[in-house]
């Protein structure tokens, strides 16, 4: 099962690398990002919490993780279209998989798209922060 998971988690990996890899500047880029995080759920304004934030991200950022060890699904949103591009990149390869497949998968596509080197350092910092709570969801997933 988690072998699938990881495979899964690498291939979302791969399609966001192809798919970014047809824009030529940045400023499509971003205007993409921005596209992708308006077609994320939307994200019920009761979960709006202290207890579902985000800290180390300049803008506002909310995540519900739900599910278990064999499956964990996460829900997020932001106060920033950029950052909810962000989010809906993360949930492509992280939301649906098992915890050990989320533990497991590095976010290798930050990178190889070139996200590092063109956000800002508040950004990078929220990014690791959101990356950080989805890994730590997993993490406690698999002690459960």
């Amino acid at each position: 099962m988690s072998d699938t998971s990881a495979a899964a988690a690498e291939a979302a990996q791969d399609a966001i690398i192809d798919e970014f890899s047809f824009f030529g500047d940045w400023t499509e880029r971003y205007q993409y990002l921005i596209d992708l995080g308006r077609k994320l759920a939307p994200f019920p304004e009761e979960w709006k919490t202290e207890v579902h934030k985000v800290h180390g991200c300049q803008s506002q950022v909310w995540l519900v993780a739900s599910g278990d060890a064999s499956r964990l699904e996460f829900a997020a949103t932001s106060d920033s279209s950029i950052v909810t591009g962000l989010i809906a990149l993360l949930l492509r390869v992280y939301s649906g998989r098992s915890a050990e497949a989320i533990v497991a998968t590095e976010p290798r596509f930050i990178d190889s798209i070139g996200l590092a080197k063109h956000l800002s350092p508040t950004r990078s910092n929220g990014l690791v922060a959101m990356l950080q709570t989805i890994k730590q969801h997993a993490r406690s997933a698999l002690e459960d």
